[in-house]
Parts: structure tokens; C-alpha cells; sequence
């Protein structure tokens, strides 16, 4: 059994009975961060207003809304719509604030260009984490290969026993859609949103800023790409979405075979630590496959609804189709961090019986070598071998790959 290489939990940041394991996400995407992502924003737009001599240097100030005040800015966001007027209006109404930052706050920017940016800010930072999973399940997964790079087990196909194959060649199944997940992410870009009111930036031009430099200015602050500006054009969201969903896709492939193999009629591989019954002693449930599968369900349906969102935008400012996104993000971000970390700690305790592999492949003797005694028919001579093919040149393609984008990621 591997050993989990998971975090340790923070039960402060249980959340959510609705989804158990929530926690496992942390604070990502949560209310107060928002709110810092925004306020950081705020804070590096007003930077660049100093730096490029269009605001006095005292207007450059940290800002702060306590969080104590996040239920009256939750309630006071209902008014504009977003929370960025309501935030804005806390800022003003602080005596700490300086009468130069109040002056110059947000002067050049619209709301939406403070929350697409902000999220943007923080999917960048769950990516991170999305990605890191992605890694260590290639490393768990590789060695699981290897080690069971000839152990022989039945193939089935629409549910029934088919030809002889091996649990490395599953594994490697596995692992070639954990690869294609950690492409997309990977390969994810986070744009800055600068636009103003209607995505021209005349008033970052009226105030006397050459808008290219400030908004590679203001990108290069927090760590985005740098874009023009795409209000109505949301595909560096759905983007962000497809990618999450191929992750949830590809653990719940996994998740899926081990619920089926962990049956008792089966008995192929089992979960290292199940969960009990409220009411049977005897059982031990494959629980992490199960939260696992949990997740691929649910998070297309959500990327469904970023991309409903996106072809719904309308002029140079949506009405509804933005924020529509905010929630499905949240959820879909989360959820992919928790059945991410869950499919780590499920691979990590992975429990693989090869006895119970041979015992049933043999039981199928002759039915799983049908096909072979039928070609062999054909090519006239007798049924000769294992009937394996290039199952083992198969996975040791798959693990090429494999150390090849681990090499890349050093």
C-alpha cells in the first residue's frame, strides 16, 4: 500500500455538509477570497496610477474591509449587482483611508473588470494546486504500472469477460487520462481584465495613462497574462472549466473501475481504508471512489453552464450571462480540488490482489481465449503464448510520457 501524500486537513475550513471532504479545498474561491483578490486589484491598479505619474504617491495605500463586514458586503452587493460598488463604498466610508486613495481609487477601471480579474487571480492559484495533484498521481501511477506491468487479469468489454490483459495496461489507461488532464491544465492561460466601461479604456486614456503599458502593468502585478479586454468574449473562462472537468473526467474513470473491480464478486483491487455502515459492521466502502464519482457527475453540468453563460453574452457589458459564472466557478473549482485530492489519497492506498486476477482469468480460460484460437484458425497454425499482444510495450509507451512531462515540470 502507498503511503497518502496528501495535506494535512485544516477541519477549520469545513464548510460544506452538503459535499463532505469540502475541506479538502481549503479557502480557495471562498467569500474572503474574493474579497482579498479584489482588494489586490485595487491595490496594484492604484500601483500603476502612481508609478506612471497620473496619481500622487500617497494614493498608494493597502486596503482593507474587515472581514467582519463580509455579511453586510454580501447583502449590500444585491444593490449593483456584484459586490464591487459595495466594496468600494466600505473603502471610501474607513476614516483610516487616505482622502488621495479615496480620490483615485478604482478611477479607470469598471466592476467587472475588478471580479474577472480578481477570479481570474484566484483560478490561477487553484490551477496550481489542481496541477500539483495531477503530478503526484503521474508518480503514484507510474509505479503501479511498472509493478504490475505483466500481472495478467481478464479485459471486459460492455461489462462481460473478453480477452486476457494485463493491470498494468489498466493502469496505464489511467494514467494516459490523468496526462491529457494535466495538459489542459497546464496549458491554461489567466488573463488581466482591463476594459473600463466598455472595454475601450478611454477613461485609463482620458486620465492619461497609455493603456497597453498600464495593463501589462497591471498583469505583470498579479502574475496574469496580459489581454485585451474580453468582457463579452468568455472563453479564458470555459476554458478554465473544460479543463477542470477533464480532470473530474478522468478520476472519475478511475474511481469507476475501482468501484466495480472493489465489488466482493470481483475482489480485484480494494480501497486501503474503507468506510463503515451506520447500521452493517461488515462492511468496508469504497468511499473515496464513491466522493470521486460524486464529482464527475456533477462538474459538467456546471462547465455546461459556463458555456450557456458565454453564448448568452450580449453588447459590450452581459446582462446576466457574467454573473451567472461566479457560483458554477466556485463549485466547479472546489469540487475538482476535492476529488482531486481524493483520487491522490485513493491511488495512494490502492490495494491490488493479483491472485484474485489469476483465479478468475483462469476460471475464463476458455472463453477469453476464443478470439485466439480463431485467429490462430485463420493464420493455420496452433493457438501459441499468452495472448497479450504488445500489452507490455503499451505500457511502457504510456510510462515514457508519463516521466517525460514529469521531467518537463522539474
Amino acid at each position: 500500500m502507498r503511503r497518502s501524500s496528501s495535506p494535512t486537513r485544516d477541519t477549520e475550513q469545513v464548510s460544506d455538509l452538503f459535499w463532505p471532504g469540502d475541506d479538502r479545498a481549503g479557502a480557495h474561491l471562498s467569500s474572503e477570497q474574493l474579497l482579498a483578490a479584489m482588494l489586490r486589484v485595487e491595490e496594484a491598479w492604484l500601483d500603476v496610477l502612481v508609478e506612471h505619474g497620473v496619481a500622487p504617491r500617497v494614493a498608494r495605500s493597502p486596503l482593507h474591509v474587515p472581514l467582519g463586514r463580509l455579511p453586510d458586503l454580501v447583502v449590500a452587493a444585491e444593490q449593483a449587482g456584484n459586490p464591487v460598488t459595495a466594496m468600494l463604498r466600505m473603502i471610501r466610508a474607513d476614516l483610516d483611508t487616505p482622502a488621495e486613495t479615496v480620490r483615485w481609487l478604482h478611477r479607470g477601471l469598471s466592476s467587472q473588470d475588478v471580479v474577472d480579474t480578481a477570479l481570474m487571480w484566484l483560478l490561477g492559484t487553484a490551477a496550481r494546486d489542481v496541477r500539483l495533484a495531477l503530478e503526484q498521481q503521474v508518480v503514484t501511477l507510474v509505479e503501479l504500472a511498472l509493478d504490475h506491468r505483466d500481472t495478467p487479469v481478464v479485459a471486459r468489454t460492455l461489462t462481460q469477460h473478453a480477452v486476457p490483459t494485463t493491470f498494468g495496461l489498466k493502469v496505464a489507461s489511467w494514467l494516459s487520462g490523468v496526462l491529457d488532464a494535466y495538459e489542459d491544465v497546464d496549458a491554461l492561460v489567466f488573463p488581466v481584465q482591463v476594459g473600463g466601461a466598455a472595454g475601450t479604456m478611454a477613461a485609463a486614456v482620458e486620465l492619461g495613462l497609455d493603456p497597453y503599458v498600464a495593463r501589462a502593468g497591471l498583469a505583470s502585478r498579479l502574475g496574469l497574462s496580459d489581454a485585451p479586454s474580453w468582457h463579452t468574449t468568455r472563453s479564458a473562462v470555459t476554458r478554465v472549466g473544460d479543463a477542470l472537468v477533464r480532470c473530474t473526467d478522468a478520476w472519475g474513470r478511475i474511481a469507476n473501475d475501482v468501484l466495480t473491480w472493489s465489488r466482493p464478486e470481483i475482489g480485484e483491487v480494494g480501497e486501503g481504508t474503507g468506510g463503515g455502515s451506520s447500521t452493517m459492521p461488515h462492511k468496508a466502502n469504497p468511499v473515496l471512489s464513491t466522493l470521486v464519482r460524486r464529482a464527475a457527475l456533477t462538474t459538467p453540468q456546471l462547465a455546461a453552464t459556463l458555456h450557456l453563460a458565454a453564448a448568452e453574452q450580449v453588447d459590450e457589458r452581459a446582462d446576466g450571462g457574467w454573473h451567472a459564472e461566479w457560483a458554477p466557478l466556485r463549485d466547479l473549482a472546489r469540487r475538482t480540488l476535492v476529488a482531486g485530492s481524493q483520487t491522490t489519497d485513493l491511488l495512494a492506498g490502492l490495494v491490488v490482489h493479483p491472485a484474485r486476477m489469476a483465479s478468475t482469468l483462469e476460471r475464463a480460460r476458455a472463453d477469453v481465449h476464443a478470439e485466439q484460437r480463431s485467429m490462430a484458425g485463420v493464420a493455420g497454425h496452433e493457438p501459441s503464448g499468452d495472448y497479450l499482444g504488445i500489452a507490455g510495450g503499451l505500457v511502457d509507451d504510456v510510462v515514457s510520457r508519463a516521466r517525460a512531462t514529469l521531467e518537463e515540470t522539474r
